[in-house]
């Protein structure tokens, strides 16, 4: 959030090689540099790291409660203990530090911080006003094409459904502008009865138009209009005796009745709103958000948040609040199961950053708190849901232990894997697991460098892959403090990938990380899986109905599907690769205009500097780097 008003002001210790001081004394200090004014402070530990983020309305007095000696909280107790220097940024306006605190708190992930750890960008229907015959599709992340994005929905699977059903509806394309620019022949959508036929000229400009505007009603919410204008449409052709023509609309109206019940509560008196709800337990919280668009329900998604010793439900909600919109756009209301923290504030900030007002409610009656009635009732039963996986991964996780001799429950496991086709497109991956399952966000790709090993050599590519991972990890954690380190790693292959891995391991000097080598075993039958460890040619194996194989090959199988899918997809994009991608500055809008231009890149390749200029978009300077990028290799 770049605001204008903000200045840095930012304090810290200096190192020293004496053990640096922590607490309140060192709180304390800052006090006589610091005024009333809004910002942000940030808490430091020893080695620097982030431990809270949070905003005043008046920094001085705000940093002054923590420099008392009584009255904190256990959490706020241990947080003031491990402070060893703090950071301020003030601002202008206590709406500015709240907007600033959610970016440092999203960028930073503070341990005492309430934390959204799920931030994936939400899918949107577009329909693209470039074309006279617009295509209708899936579109995530910025808006930078010229149409209309209706959205957000929870899921690509949400997306996925309403978009199949759209096309039976109303029958926007969905092949691509070159198939339509052909008009050779219809697409196979238009045989299916999911296509009006651009691509074949089988409708006009026209009419194309009109189908583009019903859908455009629909995901709009007018969706009794386009319903009564195709029923009147099916009458008129059933009293001409066009039967079929009657029998197409007829399905289409079923199915847009099907995508409706698909959609569950359909709000009549709430037109544009998230809804939000918290359940909190046990120390755990889970936040049901559902999406209303155009008073249809959009789908949900929900959300566990690290509570970081918090116990508040309306500071959590703030927080959840806060960092759930840093990056996205708020709708024109917020409907929520409990108060919020400094609910006036929060609206305020969110209509800055929205550019219009943004109410957030709390509703006690009506058709509101019956849509907050259902989302917390999903809440109460995700979180229950949650806690039961919890408690099964915590025991599988001790059985493990137990099954390999570990010295405690591993809190992180590392899977590693590797795919190619013969060496070709070789590529290596690493999974993690943990105590809440997988952690998708700490899966790892490598793309195998080494151009001196032999094609297939599964010895040398698990090398360069622990090298090069365990080299990273020395570099930014030496210390071995943080919680980035694994308690086990699982090679997937017998002695001697566990021996090839041990050696690298041994020679960057972590040797008290355990490794486990998983082999398939006799016939390659699941369930008669043997393990391998260092040092060892004997395997050992456990109980076919032991639950710790059911999960070791449930971790094998995951490490499989991500080596798999990204060697397809590496090998996927070597089939479609441009010799033009290799040119610096010349991106997707530019190639295109000189593959149309010239028809191919071998063309490009030997294109004259003239030729080169003459093209729309490409300047005299970066024809000249075209130019050269073909003519000076060698």
């Amino acid at each position: 959030m770049n605001k204008p008003g903000f200045q840095n002001t930012e304090k810290g210790c200096a190192e020293t090689l004496a053990p640096r001081p922590t607490g309140h004394r060192v709180i304390r200090g800052y006090l006589k540099t610091l005024d009333n004014v809004p910002g942000v402070y940030r808490m430091l530990d020893v080695r620097g790291d982030v431990l809270y983020v949070g905003k005043a309305r008046a920094l001085r007095k705000r940093v002054s409660n923590y420099a008392r000696l009584t009255g904190h909280t256990a959490r706020i107790g241990r947080m003031i203990s491990a402070t060893a220097s703090m950071k301020f940024l003030t601002t202008n306006t206590e709406t500015e530090a709240l907007l600033l605190e959610q970016n440092l708190i999203k960028q930073l992930k503070p341990k005492y911080n309430v934390l959204l750890r799920d931030d994936k960008s939400f899918p949107y229907i577009f329909i693209s006003t470039e074309h006279e015959f617009p295509r209708i599709e899936k579109h995530r992340g910025a808006k930078t094409r010229k149409g209309r994005y209706y959205g957000p929905f929870a899921s690509a699977a949400a997306v996925n459904r309403t978009l199949n059903t759209l096309q039976k509806v109303f029958l926007l394309r969905s092949c691509t502008d070159r198939e339509v620019e052909a008009g050779d022949r219809p697409c196979l959508h238009y045989h299916l009865k999911r296509c009006a036929g651009p691509c074949g000229g089988r409708i006009s400009v026209a009419d194309y138009a009109r189908l583009v505007k019903q859908a455009n009603n629909f995901l709009c919410g007018r969706t009794t209009a386009v319903q009564a204008r195709l029923a009147s449409e099916m009458q008129e052709a059933a009293e001409a005796m066009e039967f079929e023509r009657a029998a197409g609309l007829r399905d289409r109206i079923k199915a847009l009745t099907a995508v409706q019940s698909t959609q569950g509560i359909n709000p009549q008196g709430v037109r544009e709103a998230d809804v939000f709800a918290l359940h909190m337990e046990s120390g755990q919280a889970c936040v049901q958000v559902f999406f209303i668009r155009a008073n249809q329900n959009w789908g949900n998604r929900e959300y566990y948040p690290r509570l970081g010793g918090v116990e508040n439900a309306a500071e959590v909600l703030r927080a959840f609040v806060g960092q759930f919109y840093a990056g996205r756009e708020p709708p024109r209301m917020l409907i929520l199961s409990t108060e919020l923290g400094e609910r006036n504030l929060m609206s305020e900030a969110l209509s800055v950053k929205a550019g219009r007002k943004v109410r957030i409610l709390v509703p006690q009656r009506g058709e509101k708190a019956e849509l907050v009635a259902g989302a917390l009732r999903n809440a109460h039963e995700s979180l229950a849901r949650k806690m039961a996986e919890s408690a099964t991964q915590a025991k599988l996780l001790k059985g493990l232990a137990a099954a390999f001799s570990l010295p405690a429950p591993p809190d992180r496991i590392e899977v590693y894997d590797n795919s190619h086709i013969q060496g070709a497109h070789a590529v290596g991956v690493m999974i993690v697991s943990g105590p809440e399952g997988y952690l998708k966000s700490s899966y790892r790709k490598f793309n195998i460098r080494n151009e001196e090993l032999a094609p297939g050599d599964d010895f040398g590519m698990m090398k360069e892959m622990l090298k090069r991972r365990f080299s990273r990890l020395l570099k930014e954690d030496p210390g071995r403090t943080g919680d980035a380190w694994p308690g086990l790693v699982l090679i997937d292959g017998g002695a001697g990938q566990v021996s090839a891995a041990a050696e690298t391991m041994e020679d960057l000097g972590v040797s008290d990380v355990p490794v486990i080598g998983v082999a398939k075993g006799t016939d390659r039958h699941a369930g008669k899986e043997e393990f391998y460890r260092p040092g060892s040619l004997r395997p050992f194996a456990l109980r076919f109905n032991d639950p710790v194989l059911y999960f070791v090959q449930c971790l094998r199988d995951e490490a499989h599907r991500f080596a798999i899918g990204t060697h397809r997809a590496k090998r996927a994009k070597a089939q479609f690769a441009n010799p033009l991608d290799e040119v610096p500055g010349v991106g997707a809008v530019r190639k295109r205009a000189l593959l149309l231009h010239f028809g191919s890149a071998k063309a490009v390749s030997r294109a004259a500097l003239d030729d080169l200029t003459s093209v729309n978009g490409v300047s005299a300077a970066l024809a000249r780097k075209i130019y050269n990028h073909f003519h000076e290799k060698g």
